[in-house]
């Protein structure tokens, strides 16, 4: 087989480059381990900055999104028992929208699907080779599952070799895109943070029309909504504990106890229908390339969940990367192609900065350092207090500025319609 383009992994960061590559005329093949289905169920976070809005509108798969999504024009800072909002329009002029990541992979997935794009699911790559030729090459087999951290295979399931011009590795911290660069050429950056994350999907009523973070004595805690329906909420917990060790009473009492305020406000319970831990960790490779080789995603960084930007990121990966490639096939310009790493770890170290701040600010370290506690709600008094603090955060938040060079055809237009009030 021949493609100009091999992505490897189907999770935004992929679909998003084949459908872009797609607009200007550019053929791509998508090798996806997991099922349609499993990808279109699989529940993750989906708070979307400003430019992803724009770039997802101006591609044509946002018509859900504007339908469904809800547009925050801020956040809420909860300490000592009270809470400050942080207006984004009012700061920046710019906004976030709440739209679940899978959502954003079903419209993907139809767009790709719709154009008659090539996504081959339940599909696994085994080996990246000739990553300095021109012609590199990807050996996959069909007929894959995962099965508790393995990748069996169907008995009749023979591999093949998929030959191409780029590769894009988009298969996450655990696929075998990042380690097809030799270690000699690689430098690995990681910050793993002593406590999790314990998340529950809850059918109910929302209990706030905007993100409620929350630091407390008892530790970190977030309100978040995925729909009128359906609530996602998080509190901060020991990345060792086990979910068994939950029952919903405990779950509710622990809610209640940091969230809580002095004034009446309460959280609103409802049927807890998922529940997970999730672990913390910061992590960067440099460089994000290896010959005719793009890592994009978590296949090149991973970020805390406290400041949203995990989608985010790998959407801006993928802005430069796609309009790297279409230079190169549309006029044989290899300027940003080799200097991919470079513009895109300026954006990913001043986002994992913020996202490690967020982090850093609204914690529990030590629960017996009442000295840093002290510090902690300091800052966030501060930050709710000056206007520049708050813009601070508030430009972060919503999306750093893109470059110009990046943006895409019809994305400009979008912008004040999607920064639209409620």
């Amino acid at each position: 087989m021949y493609t100009q383009v091999s992505i490897v992994g189907g999770g935004p960061a992929g679909l998003l480059l084949s459908h872009l590559l797609h607009l200007r005329g550019i053929e791509s093949v998508v090798l996806e381990l997991r099922s349609r289905e499993e990808l279109e169920t699989e529940i993750r976070a989906g708070v979307l900055e400003q430019g992803t809005v724009d770039l997802l509108n101006a591609a044509g798969v946002g018509d859900r999104m504007r339908k469904q999504g809800a547009v925050h024009h801020g956040v809420n800072l909860q300490f000592d028992g009270h809470r400050e909002r942080i207006d984004f329009h009012d700061l920046t002029g710019r906004a976030i929208t709440v739209y679940g990541q899978h959502e954003v992979v079903k419209d993907l997935i139809q767009a790709r699907l719709d154009a008659g794009g090539h996504i081959l699911f339940e599909t696994a790559a085994t080996e990246l080779r000739d990553l300095d030729s021109d012609e590199p090459k990807v050996r996959f087999r069909r007929g894959a599952k995962l099965e508790g951290g393995t990748i069996r295979f169907d008995d009749d399931a023979e591999e093949e070799e998929l030959v191409c011009g780029h590769i894009a590795g988009c298969d996450g911290f655990f696929g075998i895109s990042r380690p097809a660069i030799p270690e000699a050429d690689r430098t690995e950056y990681m910050r793993t943070y002593p406590f999790g994350w314990f998340g529950i999907l809850v059918e109910g009523p929302p209990s706030t029309e905007e993100l409620i973070y929350n630091l407390h004595e008892r530790g970190f805690a977030l309100v978040s909504t995925r729909s009128p329906e359906i609530q996602r909420l998080y509190f901060q917990c020991d990345p060792e504990d086990e979910v068994g060790h939950w029952p919903d009473e405990r779950i509710w009492s622990e809610m209640h106890a940091r969230l809580d305020t002095d004034d009446g406000w309460t959280v609103n319970e409802g049927n807890i229908v998922q529940k997970s831990i999730v672990r913390m960790r910061s992590f960067v490779t440099e460089p994000m390339q290896h010959g005719r080789l793009f890592l994009a995603g978590d296949a090149a960084h991973i970020v805390p969940p406290t400041g949203a930007k995990g989608m985010n990121l790998a959407v801006a990966d993928v802005r430069v990367l796609a309009r790297g490639l279409a230079d190169f096939h549309e006029s044989g310009d290899t300027d940003l192609l080799e200097r991919y790493s470079e513009i895109c770890l300026r954006r990913v170290w001043k986002t994992s900065r913020f996202s490690w701040w967020m982090t850093s600010m609204l914690h529990r370290f030590e629960k017996d350092n009442d000295f840093q506690h002290r510090f902690q709600i300091a800052e966030l008094d501060y930050v709710t207090s000056s206007r520049a603090a708050a813009t601070t955060l508030a430009e972060n938040y919503v999306g750093l500025p893109i470059d110009p060079a990046f943006l895409i055809p019809g994305e400009d237009g979008m912008k004040d319609q999607d920064r639209r009030k409620p």
